[in-house]
């Protein structure tokens, strides 16, 4: 195994349009977790509006900039429409309706009648949506970077774009928590009984946080859609939220630049155990799908690592995990 090549390649992984999009994701999973203490089992379901709300407009003749439009709104609809039945409610149902949310919006998006009368395009998506914003590309086309470490230009374009609004999004919640509603926030996570008494609404913050922090989401399905140019409702799966929480949980939830750093770790992390294990196991012992589930036992079993060694995460501090327990 070529170490430094796997390392270089590793990091490409890390730092690409993947790892911003679950970065931005992250981040809105923090807002809700992290500081709010709403467990948003579906933020997939956000990812989905985002880049369905971008793919079907601009099929349909939009331009790019109104199926950014309607990718935001469609996602700040769908927290309305997970938020007022649950929200008045405990935690948990909360949980279960979001995770069920997710699955069913891409059953429905992925199936034929979707695709007839939503204009999903079914199992096989929405292709070639990304055309104004790869005009927009100021980086001349080639490649750039080193060895394994390199990009096209419309990949590096799209993880500079993707990376510029994963730091927006931290420094938005950077200000946000630390004003008077992100207090309410943390208090509402702490005792929600003791910050009604004070007469706070607390069901308009939680409110609030769940339609910020799905906004986000669904800017992270964009910047899928533009990475692949096309939506595939394949990729929606439930997995995508629990990576989401496994960077925030990695880099410590209800820290503030804890999401990127999980992100860059996280992505790399399974980068290089795949080409690790790729290299040095033999196709007769392990096959490829074998090998693909192995990779995430390995980062079970790191994350189970950090939980007994550092439950804070590797940015978050102990007395914000004491506060939320």
């Amino acid at each position: 195994m070529d170490v430094v090549e796997t390392l270089t390649e590793s990091m490409r992984q890390a730092v690409g349009p993947q790892a911003a999009a679950f970065a931005i994701a992250a981040v809105g999973i923090n807002l809700q977790f992290g500081y709010t203490g709403l467990l948003n089992f579906g933020q997939v379901a956000f990812l989905l509006a985002g880049a369905y709300g971008l793919g079907i407009t601009v099929d349909a003749g939009g331009s790019f900039w109104l199926g950014l439009v309607v990718a935001i709104t469609s996602a700040v609809l769908l927290a309305f429409l997970l938020g007022v039945p649950t929200l008045r409610l405990r935690a948990d149902y909360l949980a279960i309706v979001t995770v069920a949310t997710g699955e069913i919006l891409r059953l429905v998006v992925g199936s034929a009648w979707g695709g007839d009368n939503l204009g999903t395009g079914g199992p096989q998506g929405v292709k070639e949506v990304t055309g104004v914003f790869r005009d927009l590309n100021p980086i001349p086309d080639g490649s750039y970077g080193f060895s394994s470490f390199r990009f096209e230009s419309q990949t590096l374009w799209v993880t500079l774009v993707g990376w510029t609004l994963a730091l927006a999004a931290t420094l938005l919640v950077r200000q946000l928590v630390r004003s008077p509603w992100g207090r309410v926030l943390r208090s509402i996570r702490e005792d929600e009984d003791a910050a009604r008494s004070l007469g706070k609404n607390v069901f308009a913050y939680k409110m609030q946080s769940l339609a910020l922090g799905g906004v986000m989401g669904a800017i992270g399905g964009i910047i899928i859609t533009l990475n692949f140019t096309s939506v595939i409702p394949d990729y929606f799966i439930p997995t995508v939220t629990f990576f989401a929480y496994a960077v925030v949980i990695l880099g410590g939830a209800g820290s503030v630049w804890g999401p990127l750093v999980g992100s860059v770790i996280f992505w790399f992390v399974i980068q290089f155990s795949e080409s690790s294990l790729d290299a040095t196991v033999p196709e007769d012992i392990l096959s490829s799908q074998d090998l693909a589930a192995l990779r995430f036992v390995l980062v079970g079993v790191l994350l189970m690592a950090l939980m007994v060694f550092r439950p804070q995460g590797l940015l978050g501090k102990k007395e914000e995990l004491l506060a939320d327990g």
